[in-house]
């Protein structure tokens, strides 16, 4: 695992630590591909400084200078959710909601995203659609950088060792200016994109496209944008064979290699797809499906040495410092209703509530949790009853082996907790990141319809 944990109490402190033990130090903000990397033994072990506890590094504001600005610690779930990045970016809360699933985009920030760098990420292409720029900073001074600029390869970018991500800036779009992003995964969720792309169309009163901008993803080693496909639209009012046309030149200019997920000749097939339907879907500016809403946080920001687990105060001692959450929580308290079915992020069986965030425990520091308040599945018995929802999956008879069904319990509580009354598309997002091998997914359905309907 990790080397060192350190908790700056400020940003120039955490400058400080990054300058002190650089190279060997990464920032630690979602941590999601960090520990798979470090459980795998694809990173060698370094220096973890953890920002996440800064005040003012999660905001998404819209600026003097007319630029929507994100902070480092803005998570992919702050972004989908959020009323401003609807208005000016709808390219970008599509994307976000494809990321991962539910556990994952409460922890995972957009920073994160675009420093990982992999052609294939779904942040990337949004942003670069909507001509974002990287603000970085080290002691030595602080530079902003065109993303389109910012990457020099597959999963390389310009960032140095001593230098923090501070800030994501896009120029917020206009009333007549839309943008769209699609994806195309082997899955509904928790799917690396075989194809992505993100579009920005701008027209002016008569209709006419005044701007045009389509970047694609996992078609080449960089998240690229198709300059050709973009100039066929300008000037025309995007009718059927301008689209089509564009389409067309956008698959030409990608570059895509054949891998486990799919073949060159399939992504440059799929790529004039995807394209054509963006376009179309930026053109009719259909209104988004509202998400769940996100619980309200329990984060206390204190530092101390105690954690409070179901209520209880549990000392994250020295000798977790190099643990998961979910490995303290199974052999330091004893709570062994957390489960543990893949430990990268893929299954949910972990799932526990972190401040009031469902969250997969294996890809959390147990040091993060300090301060902090955590939910496992032994919390929630009320009194001698069981939660609707347990009551539920024993009426409908949604336990089979029951190895997936504390995370699903947990991912559903919080669901529950945030929207008495959630859609049938709310839940199934919800539970989107939690896999059920005995495939019983129609009785848990049953199980969420049935407290839904006693709630109404």
């Amino acid at each position: 695992m990790w080397r060192d944990y350190f908790e700056p109490a400020s940003l120039e402190n955490a400058l400080d630590l990054l300058a002190a033990h650089a190279p060997e130090a990464r920032i630690v903000a979602g941590a999601t591909d960090l520990i798979v990397e470090f459980d795998r033994g694809t990173r060698a072990p370094c220096a973890l400084i953890d920002i996440t506890r800064l005040p003012g590094l999660d905001a998404i504001t819209l600026g003097d200078d007319g630029c929507v600005h994100l902070g480092p610690l803005v998570t992919h779930s702050a972004a989908a959710s959020s009323e401003l990045c609807a208005q000016h970016a709808r390219a970008l809360v599509q994307a976000c909601r494809e990321v991962g699933a539910p556990q994952i985009r409460n922890r995972a920030t957009i920073a994160g995203n675009l420093i990982t760098a992999s052609p294939a990420n779904d942040t990337i292409t949004p942003l670069m659609a909507l001509d974002a720029t990287v603000t970085l900073r080290s002691r030595s001074g602080t530079r902003t950088l065109p993303l389109a600029k910012f990457y020099t390869g597959v999963r390389r970018t310009l960032l140095q060792p001593d230098e923090i991500l501070i800030d994501i800036a896009f120029p917020a779009l206009g009333a007549h200016a839309h943008s769209a992003y699609l994806k195309l995964g082997l899955r509904r969720a928790q799917a690396i994109s075989v194809v992505n792309c993100a579009v920005m169309l701008a027209r002016n009163d008569a209709g006419v496209v005044t701007d045009a901008r389509i970047a694609l993803g996992a078609v080449a080693p960089t998240i690229m944008r198709a300059y050709d496909a973009e100039g066929v639209l300008l000037g025309t009012h995007a009718d059927e064979a301008a689209i089509t046309r564009a389409a067309e030149l956008a698959g030409a200019a990608t570059s895509p290699i054949s891998d486990v997920r799919a073949s060159a000749d399939y992504r440059r097939d799929m790529t004039p797809v995807l394209v054509r339907r963006a376009l179309t879907a930026a053109l009719h500016n259909e209104p988004l499906v509202a998400p769940a809403p996100i619980p309200a946080s329990t984060a206390q920001h204190i530092h101390t040495a105690a954690c409070a687990v179901n209520g209880h105060n549990f000392a994250v001692a020295e000798s977790a410092e190099h643990k998961t959450l979910l490995r303290w929580l199974r052999e330091d308290c004893d709570l062994t209703g957390t489960k543990e079915g893949c430990a990268e992020g893929e299954c949910g069986a972990c799932t526990v509530l972190l401040d009031g965030h469902p969250v997969m425990a294996c890809l959390v520091p147990a040091p993060r949790a300090r301060g902090a308040q955590v939910r496992t599945i032994e919390s929630l018995e009320q009194g001698d009853a069981l939660h609707p929802l347990q009551q539920a999956f024993v009426d409908c008879a949604a336990v089979q082996c029951g190895y997936c069904t504390p995370g699903l319990l947990m991912s559903g509580a919080a669901l529950f907790d945030s929207e008495p009354q959630p859609s049938d598309a709310q839940i199934r997002e919800a539970i989107s990141g939690n896999l059920c091998r005995c495939t019983g997914y129609y009785r848990i359905l049953e199980a969420f319809e049935q407290v839904r309907g006693a709630r109404g």
